[in-house]
């Protein structure tokens, strides 16, 4: 889509969990596109279910991708944009961080650090130009979302529930998202750093 309109895309592949893969992908993309001004961290994973009964193994996935594999993917953006002029770090975190949400106390606790990391780096990059902010969806519409929901009559009524908390009367779809992301990575957002801005519907006004 972005070939077509005129525009030069090029994809790249990285495992988030493998920091040796992480600077080198970055490295790659740098050094082949001459620059890097702007990096989304948008790779997460979700797991649903009591907190008593998380295993270790589901902990520390969530916890490598959703957290770990954000903070090496935002020092490897940083270490390059401290040196060129500056740049844009938006990390999709989640509303769940910001309220909590019930069995899902991993997830919930990954985001909320991630947004703190946020606001650390915010005002640590500020000097070197370097703008870092969250945004924080509400329950959108993905397959990550059906994952968790299920199928069947129950997963129907938790969702109606969810629906009827939130003002605009509708969960979110990803197209929902990309313009505030936008907004932050352009010069319309210069002066904002050190935010997570929630994104959902007025579910959550805080």
């Amino acid at each position: 889509q972005i070939a077509s309109a005129g525009g030069k895309a090029t994809a790249f592949t990285l495992d988030v969990t493998d920091v040796a893969s992480i600077r080198s992908r970055f490295d790659s993309v740098a050094t082949e596109l001459g620059g890097l001004n702007i990096a989304v961290n948008n790779a997460g994973v979700r797991s649903a279910g009591p907190s008593l009964s998380v295993s270790e193994s589901d902990f520390d996935q969530v916890m490598s991708i959703n957290l770990r594999g954000t903070f090496f993917c935002c020092q490897a953006a940083a270490a390059y944009m401290t040196g060129h002029g500056g740049g844009r770090i938006i990390n999709i975190a989640s509303d769940a961080a910001r309220v909590g949400t019930s069995n899902e106390a991993v997830y919930s606790a990954c985001k909320g650090g991630l947004i703190s990391f946020t606001k650390s780096i915010a005002r640590e990059l500020a000097r070197k130009n370097v703008l870092a902010n969250c945004v924080c969806p509400g329950p959108t519409n993905t397959p990550m979302m059906a994952s968790v929901l299920g199928e069947g009559a129950d997963a129907e009524k938790w969702k109606d529930a969810m629906v009827r908390g939130i003002p605009l009367k509708r969960m979110g779809e990803p197209e929902d998202y990309a313009g505030i992301v936008a907004m932050l990575a352009s010069d319309d957002g210069a002066y904002i750093t050190g935010q997570a801005i929630s994104i959902s519907g007025g579910m959550n006004m805080v």
